[in-house]
């Protein structure tokens, strides 16, 4: 279930364009990154890591952030958490995309979830 909300995430941010691209065009380099490498994918990963965390809550699941470096001791920045929060906020307030809301109510209704709440998605 885990892995399948990943890649809904990044389904959500790629849009049609990339639908048809391997990892939907997503930069991607394998585990033992470096410092900066890693930078790079937490600036990419803000919006599909948010995503997932709104999918992981409407499924009744606990939501993780993942560095997915696990060959180096590089794991999420606090920066990087608290971007992704930032997102999740601003999606909460100023309203969801489309598809990203669609699949949220499907979830909630098949895991019988209650609506998302602004104040359920810190890092406390």
């Amino acid at each position: 279930m885990i892995m399948m909300l990943v890649e809904l995430s990044h389904w959500c941010v790629a849009g049609p364009n990339r639908w048809h691209l391997e990892d939907f065009g997503y930069w991607y380099k394998p585990d033992g990154r470096s410092a900066a490498e890693q930078a790079e994918f937490e600036r990419v990963e803000i919006k599909p890591q948010a995503f997932e965390w709104l999918f992981s809550h409407a499924a009744g699941r606990r939501f993780h952030f993942s560095a997915d470096n696990l060959a180096s001791d590089i794991g999420a920045s606090e920066s990087f958490k608290q971007n992704v929060v930032a997102q999740v906020q601003q999606f909460l307030s100023d309203g969801l995309p489309s598809r990203p809301a669609l699949l949220i109510a499907a979830l909630q209704e098949e895991f019988a979830t209650e609506h998302l709440q602004a104040e359920e998605f810190t890092l406390d």
